[in-house]
């Protein structure tokens, strides 16, 4: 079959979808991977996956609607050209315009995948701004034409259908539930060793949605109890982002060792191996968060927030715990708990790891996928 996958930016082709295409190609199957922001490193590896790169017009963020009936003119026209037997598009705006598109091209099959709701579903604790609450309303509207056209809505988590699908009464044909998107276990080594004073560690963008502001706030409070805590933050700062943690605030937090930053890192799984405990009370609306199953496949405890995709990751006092939103004394008191029981972390630990193999294995989740594919 000739399969056309949109997504946005290249990276994402080779980090979560470079195990997908390389089963197509095995299957014979012929793979379009249309993105929209590259550069020409990126379009040689994703021909080196077997895939044929396609660049297409569409800006990820802005809702300018001239600027998007032209982008979606435009991809009618590439998808026309190729003439496929399926289009898969995955994130917000391919979703959408992908979808449209597709159909306009006159496509047999078209499956899209919402990886989380994103910012514009995510609950702040003052409220969404008017902005915001505007982008939403034009979100669903968007996604009320361009959802029923599609076969198959395939979503990571089931809050997140019924937050969307159920809340603004959309219809669709079809709905799945993957779960996370999953890893290739290959690249994360499982490891008993801990060290001897406790470290906890948050990997994430900078965000106050991520739970940065929480995580600090309860390092503070476990600080007092037990100096010898360690807590390591590995994640870029957002200058744009509302809320966001901003240079200041990190340098102060930094100097007062609170927290350990080493800026920068390429070994990510480095550092989880060195943790004792992975912990992201994040309250964005993501599908499966992908950092907290790296922790797991390395076999590490987890304690994350009990919201959508979140949630999914943890068996509340299983393999780590799963604490209220907004709340860093909350979040504090698990971080204690590993702390006075320390053997706790290599028996939760141990949990995470048989959690990451059943639930988060790329090798499983993409033949669940294929599946929902048809292919």
């Amino acid at each position: 079959m000739i399969i056309i996958i949109i997504g946005t930016v290249a990276s994402s082709f080779l980090g979560f979808r470079a195990d997908l295409i390389k089963i197509l190609i095995q299957k014979n199957h012929i793979v379009y991977a249309f993105t929209s922001e590259y550069t020409n490193a990126e379009l040689e590896k994703i021909k080196l996956l077997g895939a044929i790169p396609v660049t297409y017009e569409q800006k990820r963020g802005g809702l300018n609607p001239l600027v998007d009936v032209i982008s979606t003119y435009l991809l009618t026209n590439k998808i026309k050209a190729i003439a496929p037997d399926l289009v898969f598009s995955y994130f917000s705006k391919p979703v959408i315009f992908g979808t449209l598109a597709a159909r306009w091209a006159k496509v047999p099959k078209v499956i899209g995948m919402l990886e989380g709701l994103g910012y514009t579903f995510t609950k702040q604790p003052k409220g969404l701004i008017k902005r915001t609450q505007l982008i939403k309303q034009i979100q669903i509207a968007l996604y009320r034409i361009s959802l029923p056209r599609l076969d198959t809505l395939i979503f990571l988590n089931p809050d997140d259908p019924n937050d969307l699908l159920e809340e603004y009464s959309i219809k669709v044909r079809k709905v799945e539930i993957l779960g996370g998107i999953g890893l290739n276990l290959d690249d994360y080594s499982y490891s008993n060793n801990y060290p001897k004073n406790p470290v906890f560690i948050f990997i994430a963008r900078l965000l106050a949605e991520k739970g940065i502001h929480d995580y600090i706030a309860a390092a503070k409070i476990v600080k007092k109890i037990y100096p010898q805590a360690r807590f390591v933050v590995l994640g870029a700062i957002d200058k744009v982002a509302l809320g966001a943690l901003t240079e200041v605030e990190l340098r102060q937090v930094i100097k007062a060792s609170i927290i350990e930053y080493p800026g920068h890192v390429n070994n990510v799984s480095d550092w989880i191996t060195k943790s004792s405990v992975f912990v992201l009370p994040s309250y964005y609306r993501e599908g499966v968060p992908r950092s907290t199953q790296e922790a797991m496949a390395i076999g590490r405890p987890i304690i994350t927030t009990d919201v959508p995709g979140c949630r999914e990751t943890v068996i509340d006092g299983v393999n780590g715990f799963l604490v209220e939103k907004w709340n860093p004394k909350a979040l504090a008191e698990k971080m204690i708990y590993f702390i006075e029981h320390p053997e706790q972390i290599k028996e939760m630990g141990d949990e995470s790891y048989k959690l990451a193999q059943e639930k988060f294995d790329a090798d499983k989740v993409n033949k669940r996928l294929i599946n929902m594919l048809g292919l």
